[in-house]
């Protein structure tokens, strides 16, 4: 960059005005941060374009005076993707006034939204329609679209519905020249060469800038059934597990595992929640089934719990009686996240096995971690029914932080190499981003690295949009 600040500021606003730049330390705060509570780096500016156009216009602006760009959605990202760089000055690019339902088809189940789009804003609008959009995230109160699609997120309903890579029909790109690509067709099958959206989902705003996409969506579910469930182990979480997928037919939507001191993690950040269940219990599976046609699910489901008991895979359980209770029970589930943080430093994982090997898994990853460090707590937790699991990790209370820290860092390493025992991902749903690249580049071959860097290379030759995530900004090739 050889223009001055100051320069590129005056150039940005008049390109933007005043509302969309954004150079002052105090309004640049919330920019620097994720939901972690990582920081990084101090971006140059932050923009707020409030149309592809205005993006295209922005991203021009960078290419040709060789500016760094950091695309960024809701700051729900936990992997460092979207923060600003530490080594060079980057200008971060909002989406949050990107924020327009562009058009629904309650025919076609299609939805076309602008990539800034809160995700539970899109829900919202689709069940107007009586329609259903199925990414259910936590976060879904604060996540975007676009980042949504950028890495591909998962979700609680992933099992029936898949991930945002089966959610997505078409795609609005601004390239990291400037062009803008338009993929935003709503059609079912488009067989015409390379599926070049497949590109950008996923790839955490290193190819090019999503500003629009092109929605799948499903009829809105009349009838659903949540219940909590309580089993002795995690290896009677997954055989319930099979045999739910089978009794239950395809009406289930998601089948969660909670470990008690979950649960307890839970009732320590929401203090208006109760335990449903009189006793308490090693594990518990939060199950959903549903149903958008005149499906008898009672019924269906009473004689799976009564399968279930006489098997002894059942120990105990409890059906929502409403839909507040409903709520309160998955309120439990996103609950636990924040009791987490509560605690403070905490190793957060995102793997995934083979369903058929999770409980071995557990087992022996839990006994490598009891061996390096018997008093830290293990927290698993996640979805049984697409093998990703939340290999989480309490350090002991009295370590101090930079003890902490350092136990984290090696049980992560641990953790990792039984995920590789058992042929299993490091990244299930949160993506790569610059925390996971280090043990990502460990475990691909120098073809795939070399595959990767060709691609980058190929749509971003200057090395100038979210450069350093998920490969190096100048990878080996």
């Amino acid at each position: 960059m050889n223009a001055s600040k100051a320069d590129v500021i005056n150039e940005l606003t008049a390109l933007l005005g005043e509302r969309g730049v954004l150079d002052d330390p105090q309004d640049l705060e919330r920019y620097t941060t994720d939901w972690g509570g990582d920081r990084l780096g101090t971006p140059l500016a932050v923009v707020r374009p409030r149309s592809t156009e205005e993006v295209a216009a922005v991203v021009r602006f960078c290419h040709e005076r060789r500016i760094a760009m950091a695309p960024q959605g809701g700051h729900t990202g936990l992997v460092g993707g979207a923060l600003p760089d530490m080594d060079r000055p980057e200008l971060i690019i909002s989406l949050e006034r990107l924020r327009r339902i562009r058009q629904l088809d309650p025919l076609g189940f299609t939805m076309t939204v602008d990539a800034g789009c809160i995700l539970e804003e899109v829900k919202r609008a689709a069940e107007a329609e009586d329609c259903y959009f199925p990414l259910a995230l936590g976060a879904q109160g604060s996540c975007q679209i676009g980042g949504n699609i950028a890495t591909n997120a998962g979700g609680v309903n992933v099992l029936r519905y898949g991930m945002m890579r089966e959610l997505v029909l078409g795609l609005e790109v601004v390239l990291p020249d400037g062009r803008i690509w338009d993929g935003l067709k709503a059609l079912r099958k488009d067989n015409r060469g390379y599926r070049l959206q497949q590109l950008f989902i996923g790839s955490e705003g290193t190819l090019g800038i999503i500003t629009g996409a092109v929605l799948k969506l499903l009829p809105r579910p009349q009838r659903s059934l949540t219940a909590l469930l309580a089993v002795a182990s995690v290896d009677a979480a997954v055989q319930l597990y099979g045999r739910a997928r089978r009794e239950c037919s395809d009406l289930l939507s998601a089948f969660e595992l909670i470990p008690r001191l979950g649960m307890e993690l839970a009732f320590e950040a929401a203090s208006q929640l109760t335990d449903p269940l009189a006793a308490r219990y090693p594990y518990y599976v939060l199950l959903e089934l549903s149903s958008s046609g005149p499906v008898e699910l009672d019924g269906l489901f009473e004689r799976f719990l009564e399968q279930g008991m006489h098997s002894g895979l059942l120990l105990d359980g409890a059906m929502a009686a409403n839909v507040a209770q409903a709520q309160r029970f998955w309120l439990i589930r996103e609950a636990m996240v924040e009791g987490q943080r509560m605690r403070g430093e905490h190793l957060r994982t995102d793997v995934s096995v083979p369903i058929s090997r999770i409980a071995q898994f557990v087992e022996q990853a839990s006994a490598a971690v009891a061996e390096t460090s018997p008093q830290a707590a293990v927290l698993v937790y996640g979805h049984v029914g697409d093998g990703n699991l939340h290999f989480n990790i309490l350090p002991p209370a009295y370590l101090a932080a930079e003890e902490a820290s350092c136990l984290l860092q090696l049980l992560e390493g641990i953790i990792f190499a039984e995920v590789d025992r058992f042929d299993g991902s490091i990244s299930a749903e949160h993506g790569i981003g610059r925390t996971k690249q280090e043990a990502y580049l460990a475990r691909i071959t120098e073809t795939e690295l070399s595959l990767l860097a060709g691609i980058k290379r190929l749509f971003d030759p200057l090395v100038l949009m979210n450069a350093g995530r998920i490969i190096p900004a100048q990878p080996q090739s």
